[in-house]
């Protein structure tokens, strides 16, 4: 603020609080000097929620002592930390090459975030809207959100994965959706060997590449139902 807005500061605070006013002249023009040093890189007012006359009427309301340059520049400060606190530099709309460029948009976008000029900008959250209609229809027509040329370009890297569709696809039993009897691997694992040590308990734990046998049978009577009793 200037000196006629640090002069404006302190009339206001003046007729809230008689303790601040300064009849000597003088003394009122040492004042004057001295608010308007500390307080000269402070907006009186800013568009976006910052007002120097709200927290000073703030601090003489809830405070017994006499008000000081520090309780304008306390809250100030506070106010652009937690402006730069919400903001995430927007990509500047310049050339990404020319870095001077590049950097002074980001610093002139920070300045105009933290002296109350400009809003800060948050990241884009998703909305709870419907999904665009063009990638709607894409997902419709593919069925999946991997296209077939790369599901099947994937394939030989996760054999298991591969194996599970193709069943699925066929309209066979997927073994993978049922939990294994024989080595306990839950749905969506693939089988382990197990092996019975001397001791008689069971170890090893190295993924088979096909299911056991045991868990082909269950899937398949999960798949097709349960039969009807003979008479």
């Amino acid at each position: 603020m200037d000196r006629r807005e640090t002069a404006a500061l302190l009339a206001y605070i003046g007729r809230l609080d008689p303790r601040a006013i300064r009849t000597d002249q003088g003394e009122a023009a040492d004042q004057l000097a001295q608010w308007h040093e500390l307080l000269g890189d402070v907006p009186l007012s800013t568009p976006h929620g910052w007002d120097a006359r709200i927290a000073a009427r703030q601090h003489i309301r809830t405070s017994p002592y006499p008000i000081l340059p520090a309780d304008i520049g306390r809250p100030w400060e506070g106010y652009r930390r937690d402006r730069i606190n919400r903001h995430t530099d927007p990509t500047p709309a310049v050339d990404p090459d020319d870095q001077a460029a590049w950097q002074a948009e980001l610093v002139r976008a920070r300045h105009a975030v933290a002296t109350g000029t400009a809003e800060p900008a948050s990241h884009r959250q998703l909305g709870s809207g419907r999904p665009d209609p063009e990638l709607e229809a894409r997902l419709k027509a593919i069925g999946s959100c991997i296209p077939p040329a790369v599901r099947t370009e994937l394939a030989p890297y996760r054999p298991i994965r591969a194996a599970r569709e193709a069943a699925v696809a066929q309209g066979r039993p997927d073994p993978l959706g049922v939990r294994c009897p024989w080595c306990l691997a839950q749905a969506g694992e693939p089988c382990c060997r197990r092996r019975i040590g001397l001791d008689g308990a069971a170890s090893g734990h190295a993924p088979r590449a096909t299911p056991h046998p045991t868990r082909l049978d269950l899937a398949a009577a999960r798949h097709h139902g349960p039969q009807p009793a003979m008479a």
